[in-house]
């Protein structure tokens, strides 16, 4: 089968047993954006660098897929796998989703911030343990004319969680403050002005940028040329910091952008994020660099040829696989 590009991930089951799954996405006949998970096989050795770069080695030759015509593997940010790919030598991204979400983690680090999420993680808890105090709150919500809405928590693994915390307290806080402050056990959680004025810091700075964390990793859409035009919106609009921003906010969009910058500076991702940017029509040479345009231009007709000389432009099936499906395009199902 020959092929464009795939992902891989390594995940545990609810049972906390290993598994390493792969698929792959490719443009059949009717010019349609597909994506086929081949397997997700039981990996129990040791998750190395070097164990998985085997593993996914014998993965795609068990599907009679040639590493050579893998034009880039999309990965999280483990170190472990990172290491394999590098291992394999084969080009690689990480998930941008992910990306942002390690970048929004980096620039949240501050004390205050700790603080302030800290107290109203607690004051979650009280909630959630009291069925009067969520009684008092609905009526609160609606004496306020505010939305009936849960309170709710941040989950490390949810992208966006901490934003959506922070959102729907600031959007509930004058229903909280009063149902914490008339019980002396939860007096102590009512949050300070210092802590609301950190919050809203904290979301002005953030809430931007939740919608890209999605629309980013879709697997129905091509989205990597989509790139470098979101980099360069964050950098020039998003997180460009405004007059009245407090220092904190500031602060908060500048450690993002720094992060950002720094995981998308390696000259072999640029070249292939210019690659796929050059090809969408709605972007084309727009966000690539003028002094390196041409290079990028002699590149893509380098890559043109020898992918039309390896004949990759049709989406023939491996025939060493005689007894696998097939589907109408000629692809592996």
């Amino acid at each position: 089968m020959q092929f464009s590009s795939a992902t891989t991930d390594l995940w545990s089951s609810r049972t906390m047993q290993p598994y390493l799954s792969l698929m792959v996405h490719y443009i059949n006949t009717s010019w349609t954006l597909r994506s086929i998970c081949l397997q997700t096989a039981y990996f129990p050795d040791n998750h190395t660098g070097d164990i998985i770069a085997h593993g996914l080695k014998d993965a795609l030759s068990s599907w009679g897929l040639l590493e050579e015509r893998l034009v880039c593997m999309t990965i999280d940010s483990g170190t472990n796998i990172i290491k394999a790919l590098k291992d394999n030598n084969w080009p690689s991204l990480q998930c941008f989703g992910h990306r942002l979400h390690n970048a929004i983690e980096n620039g949240v680090k501050d004390l205050r911030i700790n603080r302030a999420i800290g107290v109203w993680k607690k004051a979650v808890s009280a909630f959630s343990y009291s069925w009067k105090k969520r009684r008092d709150m609905t009526e609160l919500q609606a004496e306020l004319g505010l939305s009936q809405h849960l309170l709710i928590s941040e989950s490390p693994t949810r992208w966006g969680s901490l934003q959506k915390m922070i959102e729907r307290f600031l959007k509930q806080e004058k229903a909280i403050t009063r149902v914490l402050g008339a019980d002396k056990k939860t007096h102590h959680l009512v949050p300070t002005w210092q802590d609301l004025e950190v919050l809203e810091a904290t979301n002005k700075a953030v809430k931007p940028l939740q919608d890209f964390t999605d629309a980013l990793s879709g697997e129905s859409y091509i989205s990597v040329s989509c790139i470098k035009p979101v980099l360069h919106l964050f950098k020039t609009s998003l997180l460009l910091p405004e007059e009245e921003d407090l220092e904190l906010t500031k602060t908060i969009k500048a450690n993002i952008m720094r992060y950002l910058e720094s995981q998308f500076c390696d000259l072999e991702k640029e070249e292939l994020l210019d690659m796929a940017t050059l090809l969408d029509p709605r972007f084309r040479t727009t966000y690539i660099d003028a002094s390196k345009l041409e290079v990028v231009k002699k590149e893509r007709c380098l890559r043109s040829l020898q992918l039309y000389h390896r004949g990759s432009w049709s989406l023939s099936c491996s025939r060493e696989h005689p007894t696998k499906k097939e589907n109408d395009s000629g692809c592996l199902l």
